[in-house]
């Protein structure tokens, strides 16, 4: 048995104000969130203009007017077949940002990542795990808990398609965690900003390492607070600046409008920060979306990929996990 058990189709759909998000989307992912709803239009045509003004503002130089770029974003979706099954899986969706310079004219490649939708961690995370926990006194992470995840997602990079349309590693560029203090280092780069440390290790940064993902904790300029940036190799060296502040602006943009409270409040994080999703000096920004939704829906999501996934193909999914990586 080998990888090629496991095939991939890798699907482009452009995000932008006429998106709406297809069948089999994760519709707790930030982009297919924004886009449901009385206010859709609205909020993408507001969330692609914060991305723009955010690009701008973090690349300044020989940018007078502050509207030399714009960002242009595809959701890049892999849809799994396991051989000899009727339908494909829809595995796993990520972001791809390219970036317009009007000046030149010239249209440059972005970094695959950014936001990160798993219809397999939604089940690892909000099913296996409370289920796994139901009745026990002490919390308990599950055996091998995240190993065919990582399966997945290392299989869909090896994967022809996805390897040739994507000549870069990926970085996925998530919120911080409530539960841990972070503390600011010395170090600082000049795109990513001031680095903080965590306290402690946490089950994501555990459950991304199985995938091969390194992880550093960065607070860009005029940031208000750190952002996590999970990757592969040498963050700092092996991406251009400009590939770095599309990232950073989709995702800030992105995380103002999920997590107001951390990353558009009033205040910056200091040397010591705890952030909490309590505080109340922040602003909002002119986009509407559904947070008790987005959560009810990663259970839902949970659910779905137990009846169509894990139940039906049970014993091939942990023979092929437990396989060693080729």
């Amino acid at each position: 048995m080998t990888t090629r058990d496991i095939t991939f189709a890798i699907k482009r759909t452009r995000f932008d104000e006429n998106y709406a998000p297809a069948k089999g989307t994760r519709l707790t992912t930030n982009f297919a969130n924004l886009a449901r709803g009385e206010w859709r239009q609205e909020n993408l045509r507001n969330a692609l203009r914060m991305i723009d003004n955010r690009f701008n503002d973090l690349a300044h130089w020989d940018n007078p007017e502050s509207d030399r770029y714009t960002v242009a974003l595809d959701i890049v979706s892999a849809e799994m077949r396991i051989t000899g099954a009727e339908q494909t899986f829809p595995a796993i969706e990520l972001l791809h940002t390219t970036i317009h310079d009007r000046q030149t004219g010239r249209r440059i490649d972005g970094l695959v990542g950014n936001s990160f939708s798993s219809y397999v961690r939604d089940y690892d995370f909000s099913v296996r795990l409370p289920d796994h926990n139901k009745d026990r006194t002490q919390f308990e992470v599950p055996e091998n808990f995240g190993e065919l995840h990582a399966k997945v997602f290392r299989a869909l990079l090896a994967a022809p398609d996805f390897a040739r349309a994507f000549p870069k590693p990926p970085v996925i560029c998530l919120s911080v965690s409530e539960n841990k203090v972070y503390h600011r280092k010395a170090n600082r780069h000049p795109v990513l900003g001031v680095e903080y440390a965590p306290n402690e290790t946490s089950l994501t940064e555990h459950y991304f390492c199985k995938m091969g993902l390194q992880v550093r904790y960065f607070m860009p300029p005029k940031s208000v607070a750190p952002l996590a940036f999970y990757f592969f190799g040498d963050l700092l060296n092996d991406y251009t600046a400009l590939e770095l502040i599309g990232t950073i602006s989709t995702m800030e943009a992105f995380q103002k409008i999920y997590r107001p409270e951390i990353y558009n409040a009033n205040c910056v994080a200091g040397p010591c920060f705890k952030p909490s999703l309590k505080h109340q000096d922040f602003s909002n920004t002119r986009v509407v979306y559904d947070r008790e939704e987005r959560a009810r829906l990663a259970s839902e999501q949970g659910r779905f990929t137990d009846e169509h996934l894990i139940t039906p193909h049970r014993a091939f999914l942990e023979r092929w996990a437990a396989q060693p990586a080729l």
